[in-house]
């Protein structure tokens, strides 16, 4: 280690915001990197532990404390190719992951971790502003033809290794652009989306082809898919929202957050009103928005909300509210349960928790109240946590949009899953091991949240690299 006492002697520091105020005015991102003197000291915190038990947070595997180590030399381009060694898309997850990592972080047994998301981010930023990340095609294909259902996260890097194995690979989207919830899920200010346009100029110069408004299950059948291509990656996402099933959640004025943020960034990408929202537009302009659910998403809507000119958002969540800080000895180095609050709630909504939907109220058709109860929560005979509705708490919400962000049971089972006719898990989810990544049908493949259900871009990002290398095993084997 260059400097074995930079913990004891320096700071953390993150990298800042733009004011409220001036943030809330445009769509695109907000976050200020660090200079690189700064970077370079932040990296040198990295204490040399002797069991990296950021390491264990890392669905990926970087190999933080190595990068660490080299940007602390001010060797940028060796600690780029370290980190694209194990993470195809540093520029994703150094934007939007919650950094699990730094959770697990030595130093944040005092809650002051290494800045390893800041310096992962500005390692590739300065990648691509200096020219060091080009194309790599292969000089020789293996004249095996592979098909990726899916252009989100894992799609995408499972699409990117099996090219650079030799593999033909197309890639099928089913919407207008590559990206998955990347594209459509991911607000411009957490994300920009030339990252994504960038990255897929570099792959398809590496080979990959890509086909858009290609539905795999209905533009084609995977029967048809199967007769072309050697193998069939199912990496489609887990996409089935789920709903609140109550009455009244057939209202006008209640949308499921995927329909809310996706017209917002088809808006951005400077599509017309009529190809953003064909059924209809959303907007939280001057009206009483009431997000449900707690997490990612719901905070996604916060912040859109806004920048659309809400009047009032309210954020509802069902658990009750976590503590300030996480009883350390217990759950580090773990992900932690504490109370968060994102750079979208901090725009401005009022958050409120321990809270069931009872009803949703309207008027001609259209939604006007939320009808809640507060909830305990406590343990069953069984041990397990149990709700039960607090008597005489009923209260009502004034709304007029209600975003239902309660995050999602499954992949769709329509098309690509039904006619694949594979073999669910008990959860809904496509059957298939970490092992091998092999579905119950020969020669198709599922990775990501169609295989695992909602989780991380980080974990996209591994299980579409791990199931590249199992797919690549098998052609190469026959």
């Amino acid at each position: 280690m260059g400097k074995p006492t930079g913990f004891l002697e320096i700071e953390r520091r993150e990298r800042g915001y733009e004011p409220v105020a001036k943030r809330l005015k445009t769509w695109r991102e907000f976050v200020h990197p660090l200079p690189a003197a700064e970077l370079r000291q932040q990296a040198s915190r990295c204490m040399d532990c002797g069991i990296p038990f950021c390491h264990q947070g890392c669905p990926v595997n970087n190999q933080i404390p190595d990068f660490n180590e080299l940007i602390h030399r001010d060797q940028w381009r060796e600690a780029l190719d370290n980190l694209l060694s194990t993470n195809n898309f540093p520029e994703f997850t150094g934007r939007i992951c919650p950094a699990p990592c730094e959770a697990s972080c030595t130093l944040n047994i005092d809650d002051n971790p290494v800045t390893i998301k800041t310096i992962e981010c500005q390692i590739i930023d300065r990648g691509w502003e200096e020219g060091w990340i080009t194309p790599q095609p292969t000089l020789r294909g293996t004249g095996k033809r592979v098909g990726v259902v899916g252009s989100g996260p894992a799609g995408l890097a499972c699409a990117q290794e099996l090219a650079r194995m030799g593999h033909a690979t197309t890639v099928f989207e089913k919407n207008d652009r590559i990206g998955g919830l990347l594209r459509y899920g991911i607000p411009d200010f957490k994300m920009e989306k030339h990252l994504i346009d960038r990255r897929i100029r570099q792959m398809e110069q590496e080979g990959v082809i890509f086909r858009t408004n290609f539905e795999v299950g209905v533009t084609a059948s995977v029967q048809r898919l199967l007769d072309d291509y050697d193998v069939l990656v199912m990496a489609g996402g887990a996409e089935d929202p789920r709903g609140l099933g109550v009455p009244g959640e057939d209202l006008a004025g209640v949308h499921f957050a995927m329909e809310f943020l996706t017209q917002q960034n088809k808006r951005n990408a400077g599509d017309d009103e009529a190809t953003a929202a064909p059924t209809g537009t959303l907007s939280a302009k001057g009206k009483h928005v009431v997000v449900i659910g707690g997490g990612d998403t719901g905070s996604d809507c916060i912040g859109t909300s806004n920048r659309q000119g809400a009047a009032s958002v309210v954020q509802l969540e069902i658990m009750p509210q976590p503590p300030a800080h996480e009883n350390k000895p217990l759950v580090w180095p773990d992900w932690p349960l504490k109370m968060r609050t994102s750079s979208s709630q901090e725009e401005g909504c009022e958050r409120d928790f321990a809270v069931a939907t009872k009803q949703v109220i309207g008027q001609g058709g259209k939604v006007t109240a939320l009808q809640c109860v507060r909830i305990d929560w406590a343990k069953a005979d069984d041990g397990r946590m149990q709700m039960r509705e607090v008597p005489g708490s009923e209260f009502e919400l004034k709304a007029d949009l209600i975003l239902l962000a309660m995050g999602f049971v499954g992949p769709r089972k329509a098309g690509v899953v039904d006619q694949s006719a594979v073999e669910l898990d008990p959860r809904g989810n496509v059957k298939a091991s970490i092992v091998d990544y092999k579905t119950t049908r020969p020669n198709v493949f599922a990775c990501g949240d169609m295989r695992r259900g909602q989780s991380l871009v980080v974990w996209a990002i591994r299980e579409g690299r791990q199931c590249a290398a199992a797919v690549n095993a098998q052609l190469m084997a026959g």
